[in-house]
């Protein structure tokens, strides 16, 4: 079993045996990556929106909540991704991609309107943690779908395309709040979010189901019509190898990443997600807050969450594009420490060139590579557990989504410097990077 020498994959060296062989039609690429960019966008505004309403709620104290008890809030949809990821994205590799994308927008679209009428805390926690489920569950699904129907030597930027939905997701309810929040308060914000179920009926006519998927399940005609209809290009190793039929089984897809092989490649995933994501959660619901307690009014700091996320939006096509001409882990690993020495900066409180320069750096390596890392678990693993690697990774990284809230609500309630505060999210930042530059090389046989 020959491995890379290098211990880099980059985004177009290999083919997975997975992967649809044989040429895809730009038209089939592009249709799937718009209507996943879609869900990823509706997801990054259900996500992006507890950090641009909170300082509005514990202005007026809404259902008597101290800050630590809003960061505990605010955690309850990542509580429900967390299990979302790892339950959700398992299912997809038994069920299908196409139903389980529906059923998860569908299902946080609806939880933001009730959250929007939610009347006290015990409700909107209850609403925001069922959405999760949905919310933990449409990344692994979209993740899979992108690659499956990209060009392996557009892998890495394609997916990029596709998720920096997730950036311009935050982006939008930045862009929002800003209009309204102040005029029309916050629920207005949750009902927008539940706008995206009226496009369920439209993708259900338009999203193909993965050729990969109906493979991996022996159901070749299928495969073969659907491939037929959408004029891909068929080669002959089309068919999933005999070894990855015999995983085709969830417990085996789940076997697959704790082998002797994948186990410490699992494990390090595991530890760059939780890290990355204490990151990026910490940053995207308290960095208004933090802002204002240093001074800034509430427009500023919303404008601050603003350039989080747009620079996100950019960074995730550079840095996309960057992983596949130099390789998905060593760009992520740089892109981490740019990220944590960033934040680590925000502490000196710069003259506000500085700080958007600053807010904007830590946008591109906290999201944006985020965004990069599930490319390349994506290519990592194959196709036959594929959703099953990301969903489990994010399961885990979702515990650091939940402490990144529940962190900086202490920190503040605590009356912690924001200096410290500012140097607990860089120490998350150096700790992914380590992790990922830890990832073993890939096998180039690895089925």
């Amino acid at each position: 079993m020959s491995h890379r020498t290098s211990g880099v994959v980059a985004g177009g060296a290999m083919a997975d045996a997975g992967q649809v062989a044989g040429s895809i039609p730009g038209a089939v690429t592009r249709r799937v990556i718009a209507i996943c960019l879609f869900t990823i966008l509706a997801e990054g505004y259900d996500v992006g929106i507890y950090g641009v309403v909170l300082p509005a709620l514990i202005e007026e104290h809404a259902w008597g909540l101290s800050p630590l008890q809003m960061g505990v809030l605010g955690s309850y949809a990542l509580f429900g991704m967390l299990l979302g990821a790892m339950l959700v994205g398992t299912i997809s590799d038994i069920i299908g991609r196409k139903k389980i994308l529906l059923a998860c927008l569908g299902l946080f679209s609806i939880t933001m309107a009730l959250a929007a009428v939610a009347s006290t805390a015990e409700q909107f926690a209850l609403y925001r943690f069922i959405g999760g489920l949905g919310l933990g569950g449409l990344i692994p699904t979209a993740s899979a779908l992108t690659i499956e129907y990209s060009p392996v030597r557009r892998r890495s930027f394609n997916y990029a395309v596709m998720f920096s939905g997730y950036a311009l997701g935050g982006v939008v309810v930045a862009l929002l709040s800003l209009s309204l929040l102040g005029s029309h308060g916050w629920r207005i914000l949750f009902m927008l979010g539940a706008l995206p179920l009226f496009a369920v009926p439209f993708i259900a006519l338009w999203l193909p189901e993965s050729v990969d998927f109906l493979r991996s399940k022996q159901r070749h005609q299928e495969a073969d019509a659907l491939a037929s209809r959408l004029g891909i290009v068929q080669g002959a190793s089309n068919a999933t190898p005999p070894v990855a039929q015999a995983r085709s089984g969830v417990l085996a897809a789940v076997g697959l990443l704790f082998s002797r092989q994948n186990l410490r490649a699992t494990l390090l995933f595991w530890v760059a997600y939780f890290m990355g994501l204490l990151l990026v959660y910490g940053l995207n619901t308290w960095l208004p807050q933090l802002m204002r307690k240093a001074g800034y009014p509430l427009g500023s700091s919303l404008a601050l969450m603003l350039a989080l996320n747009l620079t996100a939006v950019v960074g995730a096509l550079i840095a996309g594009a960057a992983a596949d001409r130099w390789g998905s882990q060593r760009v992520i690993v740089v892109s981490y420490l740019l990220a944590a020495l960033s934040v680590g900066l925000l502490s000196l409180q710069p003259d506000v060139v500085l700080l958007y320069a600053l807010v904007g750096v830590a946008g591109f390596g906290s999201i944006s590579t985020t965004l990069i890392m599930s490319a390349y678990i994506s290519k990592y693993f194959p196709a036959n557990a594929r959703a099953t690697a990301l969903g489990w990774a994010l399961g885990f990284g979702r515990l650091g989504a939940i402490a990144g809230p529940v962190l900086g609500g202490f920190l503040l309630g605590s009356g912690t410097s924001l200096s410290i505060c500012f140097y607990v999210f860089a120490l998350a930042g150096v700790l992914a990077a380590l992790a990922v530059f830890l990832i073993p090389a890939r096998a180039e046989d690895q089925t």
